[in-house]
């Protein structure tokens, strides 16, 4: 089963089954980090920031808002073991986020997927694209990095079979990760 796994300093995110729900809730896990960072054998934690905010423009047109519309935010520190290693912040429109119950702290098992799908949301196709961004003076000094060190940044949109956007987040990667997707070609 995919997982993230640590060899010599690296972590390796595997995005061929992540998403899956007996892979986010494997064990009771609160969601796809919280599994694989366990599978591996870290000790998975998060410092989460709930909030109402607008959304930037860029994901407001992802979900099809107007910029500056109200939206739940979930901002999050995501660490393996004692050491920061993603910053994570997701954007979910207010009526899926009120109705998926995800603006708590703890969202439970399998976290905010399994409950959007609770709430008639599921998530049917996953799109991540993966970009380098220069780390602004914040990234970079919660990531132990120099102001304008090229990082990975994951955009994450989740989509429902009827293709509305019902999440996107924006995961900036510190140090030493590598990134692994498998197509299946038959």
């Amino acid at each position: 089963m995919p997982s993230t796994t640590t060899s010599g300093g690296t972590i390796l995110r595997d995005a061929s089954a992540r998403y899956r729900k007996a892979s986010r809730e494997e064990a009771g896990a609160h969601g796809a980090y919280d599994a694989e960072t366990k599978r591996a054998g870290g000790a998975p934690r998060a410092e989460v920031d709930v909030r109402r905010d607008a959304a930037p423009a860029d994901v407001a047109a992802i979900l099809g808002i107007e910029p500056g519309t109200t939206v739940a935010v979930r901002a999050r520190k995501m660490f393996k073991d004692d050491e920061l290693v993603q910053l994570a912040d997701t954007f979910v429109p207010t009526d899926v986020a009120e109705a998926a119950g995800i603006e708590q702290l703890d969202t439970g098992v399998g976290g905010i997927i399994s409950r959007m799908s609770e709430a008639g949301f599921a998530q049917a196709e996953i799109t991540e694209d993966v970009t380098q961004i220069a780390a602004d003076a914040d990234q970079a000094a919660a990531l132990g990095v120099d102001a304008g060190t090229l990082l990975l940044q994951i955009t994450h949109v989740g989509r429902t079979a009827e293709g509305r956007a019902v999440e996107v987040s924006k995961h900036v990667l510190g140090p030493n990760w590598t990134l692994r997707f498998s197509v299946p070609v038959a």
